[in-house]
């Protein structure tokens, strides 16, 4: 049996002020660090046992990998980092006030914004200092691959084939692989491992620090996938991020 763990990272400063963060390099808070603490606990707790493992250029999913290996006594396995495993771009919206900007624009407009499938928001200017193309941890990507602002469908075209071209491979060859990124990312995954339908992946919301269980047979067929944790304290978690978005 083959098993994927994909994880969202712990909360960040910007999860914790309900701002959006997107491409925003950002890092964890105290909260975030206990989580991530203890997602790797309970992977370790249930014979997880990792020799490769995933992540964004970001920090707070980098931190977030880092203190669960920590925990399982794992910092020494390959680890690699892509872009493609950024969170979704947030274009203009990134550091503004969840809550404040539906006040003054709607909770249906930010809702869209957030969650739907298709309509990215504004971009950023071409000379705004949050652009990408300034911050060298991107130099070598193409114009092309930059985004100013992104859909979440956007978002799953860039993070697919990436794992069916590398972190696939890594499954087939390792047996378990761990992925440490961001929610938006990780639902891309998650829509074309699950073959889920737009509506219901923008209803889906995954929880900060929890392990998200993938099982496949050696054709990689998807199996079985659940939550490491307890049920009713994971529900909580994800009813708190869909209401993160609201004007109250």
């Amino acid at each position: 049996m083959l098993r994927l763990v994909l994880v969202r990272h712990g909360e960040s400063q910007w999860n914790k002020e309900n701002r959006f963060t997107g491409w925003t390099d950002v890092e964890l808070s105290e909260k975030g660090i206990e989580e991530a603490r203890k997602g790797g606990k309970v992977l370790k707790e249930n014979g997880f046992d990792f020799r490769i493992a995933y992540t964004s250029y970001l920090r707070r999913a980098i931190r977030t990998l880092w203190l669960m290996l920590d925990e399982m006594d794992l910092m020494w396995i390959d680890v690699k980092k892509s872009w493609r495993l950024n969170e979704k771009h947030y274009g203009s919206l990134q550091g503004l006030n969840k809550a404040e900007t539906a006040r003054i624009y709607g909770d249906e407009q930010v809702h869209i914004w957030r969650r739907s499938y298709d309509v990215p928001p504004a971009a950023l200017e071409d000379n705004d200092p949050r652009n990408p193309r300034f911050d060298k941890r991107y130099e070598k990507l193409t114009e092309m691959e930059l985004p100013l602002t992104e859909s979440l469908k956007d978002t799953i075209d860039r993070i697919v084939p990436y794992w069916q071209n590398e972190i696939s491979v890594s499954l087939r060859r390792e047996g378990q692989v761990l992925v440490a990124a961001h929610g938006n990312s990780l639902r891309g995954i998650i829509k074309y491992l699950k073959n889920m339908t737009e509506d219901e992946i923008i209803a889906l919301n995954l929880p900060t620090g929890v392990p998200y269980v993938f099982e496949f047979d050696d054709n990689l067929v998807l199996m079985n996938d659940y939550f490491l944790g307890d049920p009713d304290e994971i529900k909580k978690l994800m009813d708190a991020v869909a209401n993160q978005g609201k004007s109250k």
